[in-house]
């Protein structure tokens, strides 16, 4: 839990939440996604200092250092159907960021093959 006050627009914050390293990204006024902060693809910890935009309708970050774009609704990587990351429920209350459970796999619309 954390202020939303405190996270910076378009940009990722490292959080520990329940024991799990958590990258919180802050994409308008009052809207936060969170994911695990790990990178499938190097597994170290690394995603909180991607490049956050958009794409379409589509949040996502982008891996600092292989540049895979990940749904920040999903998890989903949106160049690798078969990758994803564990995202989880985010909610905004008087001001403040809730991290709540695990949001069940789902394939994001984007992906190749949906």
């Amino acid at each position: 839990m954390c202020r939303l006050s405190e996270l910076e627009l378009e940009r990722g914050a490292l959080a520990l939440v329940r024991g799990q390293a958590i990258a919180l990204f802050r994409v308008d006024e009052t809207t936060v996604y969170a994911l695990a902060d790990h990178d499938p693809y190097d597994r170290h910890a690394t995603l909180a200092r991607g490049i956050v935009g958009r794409d379409g309708p589509v949040p996502f970050v982008a891996s600092p250092v292989h540049k895979h774009a990940f749904d920040l609704r999903t998890g989903q990587c949106l160049d690798d159907a078969h990758v994803c990351v564990t995202a989880y429920d985010v909610k905004v209350a008087d001001g403040m960021v809730l991290v709540g459970h695990r949001k069940p796999v789902a394939v994001s619309p984007r992906a190749p093959g949906a």
